[in-house]
C-alpha cells in the first residue's frame, strides 16, 4: 500500500539543520516510530508532499527550505512586554521568568500561543512568538516503517491511534 490520503503512516527519520551533514535536531527511531494520519493537516504541507506516493521500505531524504517548514524568522515577533503582565496574585514568580523559558500565553482575543523569554530587566520581560524551529531548512532523511487504511475512528477524530487502541497526545 503507498502513502495516499486516509492513510496511517509510520516513519523513521533524523532531523537535521540545514543539511544532511547539520546539527541533529531530532532522531525518530524503530521503538518508537512517527505515526500519523496522512492528509489530516496536522504536518508541514511540504513535509506531506514528500512522503506522497512511498511504500513500506522506500526510503526518503529531503530538505525543507525554512520558508516552506515554519516559516521565516520574524523581528516583529520579538515584544517587550511590562513587567506587571507577568504579576500571578501581586506578585511576580522569578524562577518562571528566567531566559530561554517557554511560557504559555493569552492574547486580547483570548488566543493561546507559547512564547520565548529572551530577556528580562527591572521593567520589562521581552518575548520571542517565533516558531522554534522559524527560518531553520529542515533536512529529513528515514524510512517507511508501515502503511496502512485509517480506521473509521481515526478519520472521525482525524488522527491516528497507536497499538493497542486510541492515544490523543
Amino acid at each position: 500500500m503507498n502513502i495516499a490520503e486516509k492513510t496511517v503512516v509510520s516513519i523513521t527519520y533524523t532531523l537535521r539543520d540545514g543539511s544532511a551533514t547539520g546539527e541533529v535536531i531530532e532522531v525518530v527511531n524503530h521503538h518508537e516510530p512517527f505515526l500519523f494520519l496522512f492528509g489530516a493537516g496536522q504536518l508541514l504541507p511540504q513535509f506531506e508532499e514528500q512522503l506522497m506516493g512511498l511504500k513500506v521500505g522506500d526510503s526518503f531524504e529531503f530538505l525543507l527550505e525554512g520558508d516552506e517548514a515554519y516559516g521565516p524568522y520574524q523581528e516583529d515577533a520579538i515584544v517587550a512586554l511590562p513587567l506587571n503582565t507577568f504579576m500571578v496574585d501581586g506578585s511576580l514568580d522569578m524562577e518562571m521568568l528566567q531566559v530561554g523559558n517557554m511560557l504559555p500565553m493569552q492574547n486580547a482575543d483570548g488566543e493561546y500561543f507559547e512564547g520565548v523569554i529572551a530577556a528580562v530587566d527591572d521593567n520589562s520581560v521581552t518575548m520571542d512568538f517565533n516558531h522554534p524551529m522559524a527560518g531553520v531548512d529542515l533536512h529529513f532523511k528515514g524510512s517507511v516503517v508501515d502503511v496502512r487504511p485509517a480506521s473509521l475512528e481515526e478519520l472521525a477524530h482525524g488522527h491516528a491511534h497507536g497499538p493497542g487502541g486510541h492515544h490523543h497526545h
